[in-house]
Order: C-alpha cells, then structure tokens, then sequence
C-alpha cells in the first residue's frame, strides 16, 4: 500500500505541525518500518519549538530509557525556548490583560478602529502592542500550545488593521484550530480564508495558484471531521478556479473528491464532471479509487469496478482522512455497481449481481431487496426464476431541465465578477499612465524612459513572489 500513500505530496503543502498527525497515523498502519517513520517525525518536529516532544521521540528511536539522558543540545534549546517565551509573556502582558477583561471583550465591535479608539481612550493601549501580542500566538504555536495561540490571534484580528498580517494570522488560527480538533470554528475560519483569497488582487497567476493549492490540502483537515464537509468538500472543489488548481498542481486531490462524491448520496450530480476530469487527468495520476470510476462509469466493467472496489477497500484503511469512511464507501460503492447494472439489464440474475457485488447469494438477496425497499426502485424479485426485473426509469422532463441549467446562475455571477476585476485593473492601469504622463513632464513616453517603469515594476514583482509564501506565519513557525 506503499504505493498509494500520498503522506508526502500533502506534507508538502502543510505546516510542520499539521504533518505530525499524519505521520503518527502511518505508526500504526505498518506501511513503512516503524523506524523509519519514528526519524521522519523527528526530522519534522527538531526545527519547531517542542523540545521535550522531540526529545521524547528522540530517546524512542534510540532506546533509552534513562530519564537523565537527552538528545544533544537539549538542554541549551530548551534554555533558549523558555528564555524567548518569558521575553514574550511579559512584553505582551498589556495586551493580554486587556483582551482578558470581560468589560473589554462586551465593548469589542467589528469595526476595527472603534476598537483600537476604545482602548486607547480607556486602557492607554500602543500600536505596537499588536506586534508583540502576533509574536506571543507564534510561540504559543511554534512551542506547541495551539489553544492560546488560536484565541490570541483572533484577538489580533478584531483589532489588527494590517491586510498581510490578518491573512497570516488566519492562516495561523486555522491551523491552530485544525491541531485542536475544533471543526466548527475551523469551518468558518476556511471559508474567511477563501474569501479573501478570491478578493485579494494577487501580483501573479502563480501566487493565487499557490494560495488555492495550500486552501484545498489545509480544507481536507475540515472537510472529513465536519458534519457540513461532504457537501462543503464538493461544493469548493468543483468551482472552475479550484478544479483548474486541482488539474495544474495536486491532480491527488482527485482521490478525496471521488471519495466525497461516492460516499454523498446527495451530490450525484456531479458525477459527470468528475468523470471527465479523471478521464483528462488519467496520465497524471491514478489511484483504486479514482480507476473504480472509470471502470464503472467509462468502461462498463463491473468485473473489474468490483475488483477495484476491493482495491479500495485497502486503500481508505490506511488515508488519514478516508480512514472512517471505508464502510460508507463500500456501501455505496456496491449501490453505484448496481444501479450501473440496473441501467443496462432488465432482468438482473440475483446470484451474477450477488457475485458482482463481492456477496455470497443469501447476503446478496437481502441487499437487494433492502435496497429496492428503502430507495423505492421500481422493480420486482421473481423467486422462481431467482431473477429481478427491473421496470423503466426515466427523468422527467422537468428535472432534465433542471440538471442542464443549475450551474447557470453561478457561472453567470463568476463570469461577471471576472469582468468586474478586468475592468477594475484596467482602470487602474489609466490612472497609473495618467499620473506618469503628468510626472513625465512632457517628455516622450517610449524609448528607455518608457522602459524604465516597467522594469521596475517587474523587478517588484519578483520581490513579491520570492518573499510571499501561502501562509506567512506558518513559513515562519517552520523557520524557527
């Protein structure tokens, strides 16, 4: 099963601390040798702030059990730890007297600058407090305190009026609540994160790729924990702007969108797009999960779907996201055989689609009839013949419509925000050559005076890409 772990394509894209989970689910599947996977977590965690965890991991893969004896340097890094984060405490105590007051925190508004005249009128509170209370949540992060990391930096958002630095830190928050198994707050947190990833003016195509890319592997934390996830997991990754950062960057991700389809009985909808995005990105990447599709869907190979579907079977065991899905896949797995079935056949053989199903005959009769029961097909057990006979099932002409014109509205709106944007750059970009026609002092534009401008711009640009990462504050946990 090797083969189809993707611990380290997704490890790629989360922070430090959101990989350790990972890494201490394969522990316990045996996929890779024990000790191995024991040194990776080490190498993992040795450039955070969690010395004593490290240190434990640490005399784990060496075998010792003398308590007096750590790994080298101990001693000087954990030194260091607690010097920095006595430093923090007290030079962020202000602050966090502040937001610790429950007469504070009833006065607190979504207006951001009302907040800051509120409490500098009342609690003499400095700008720069800010800074030290972001660099407190950091630590608290980096040492392994996710709680008070997460809700000092949604105090830092209520007052915080620096654009980057609330991104960072909602980057940093969502972590923070993922590694506390808070779904509810994480789930809102993902959404804010997408909106102002979909709002911000990015300086290239490739930056809104990255941020997008990092979004969906961060979303899979979210999606399969959370009650809303399955529908929530379908709903981002099928608009166009993350289905296209899917194909370009992570086809992978195309394993927990199959899942998520297969698994939500609600969503069958989108079973033709998924299908044809696994057909055109087949060259690039393939998996049980994402073969049991196409082998259904394409090929009308039910011998091998149902082979396949075995195949998975072992593949969700050992995903750390999948793990507790496997009985729902299974399930509706069968169904999606059947149903396939049904289509082609009017007179189904009850042992032949028992067989298909991976069922002996008694289990696959009670199947049957339990899924013709509960899902109302119209549709007929013979026992003498041992058969089912299918009657014929046609949509209506209404709720045709209504498939073809559903993803209307929203293209129409995505459409139209799209040329908004065009529009809005393109103004931006007159008002700039006014302003430099004006600077110019009538000089001729063109030549190296028109060039000029535009090589800095570019130089700026790259600036702004080398230094900008998806998430500023995870980059500099992990440098740390």
């Amino acid at each position: 099963m090797a083969q189809y772990d993707l611990t380290a394509k997704i490890g790629a894209y989360l922070d430090r601390h959101m990989v350790a989970p990972l890494l201490e689910f394969l522990l316990g599947q045996e996929i890779y040798p024990h000790e191995d996977v024991l040194t990776a977590k080490y190498d993992l965690l040795s450039k955070t702030k969690m010395i004593d965890y490290t240190d434990l991991i640490y005399r784990e893969i060496h075998g010792i059990e003398d308590e007096n004896v750590h790994e080298p340097g101990f001693e000087e890094r954990r030194a260091v730890v607690l010097k920095k984060f006595e430093e923090l405490t007290e030079k962020s105590s202000e602050i966090m007297d502040m937001i610790q007051d429950p007469v504070v925190i009833q006065q607190l508004k979504q207006d951001k600058l009302a907040n800051i005249q509120f409490l500098t009128e009342n609690y003499n509170f400095k700008p720069e407090m800010l800074n030290s209370l972001y660099d407190f949540a950091l630590c608290n992060y980096a040492t392994g305190n996710y709680e008070p990391a997460a809700v000092m930096l949604y105090h830092f958002r209520i007052l915080s009026t620096d654009y980057d630095q609330n991104v960072s830190s909602l980057w940093g928050k969502l972590a923070a609540e993922i590694l506390t198994q808070n779904w509810d707050v994480a789930y809102d947190d993902l959404n804010r994160l997408k909106e102002m990833i979909e709002q911000r003016n990015f300086t290239s195509h490739l930056q809104a790729l990255q941020q997008r890319s990092w979004l969906i592997h961060w979303s899979l934390f979210v999606f399969f924990n959370h009650p809303k996830g399955r529908d929530g997991i379908v709903d981002l990754f099928f608009q166009p702007q993350y289905l296209n950062t899917i194909q370009t960057a992570c086809p992978w991700i195309l394993r927990y969108l199959a899942t998520a389809a297969v698994v939500n009985k609600k969503r069958r909808n989108v079973l033709k797009d998924l299908i044809r995005v696994i057909q055109q990105e087949s060259h690039a990447y393939r998996d049980p999960i994402t073969e049991f599709i196409e082998a259904l869907y394409v090929n009308f190979d039910f011998d091998g779907a149902q082979q396949k579907l075995k195949e998975c079977d072992d593949v969700i065991a050992n995903d750390f996201f999948l793990v507790s899905l496997q009985e729902d896949f299974k399930e509706n797995g069968r169904l999606f055989i059947f149903e396939t079935y049904c289509r082609i056949h009017q007179c189904i053989d009850i042992k032949d689609v028992s067989a298909k199903l991976n069922l002996n005959a008694e289990d696959g009769e009670k199947w049957i009839v339990n899924l013709i029961r509960n899902a109302r097909m119209d549709a007929k057990i013979d026992s003498k013949t041992n058969t089912v006979i299918m009657g014929t099932q046609q949509n209506s002409i209404y709720q045709q419509v209504i498939e073809r014109t559903k993803a209307l509205s929203f293209r129409s709106s995505l459409l139209a925000s799209n040329i908004e944007k065009r529009e809005q750059e393109l103004q931006n970009r007159r008002k700039g050559n006014d302003g430099n026609n004006k600077t110019g002092g009538g000089k001729k534009q063109g030549g190296g005076g028109g060039r000029k401008p535009q090589k800095e711009g570019g130089d700026e640009s790259a600036r702004a890409h080398s230094s900008e990462t998806p998430s500023a504050f995870a980059r500099t946990v992990g440098d740390e």
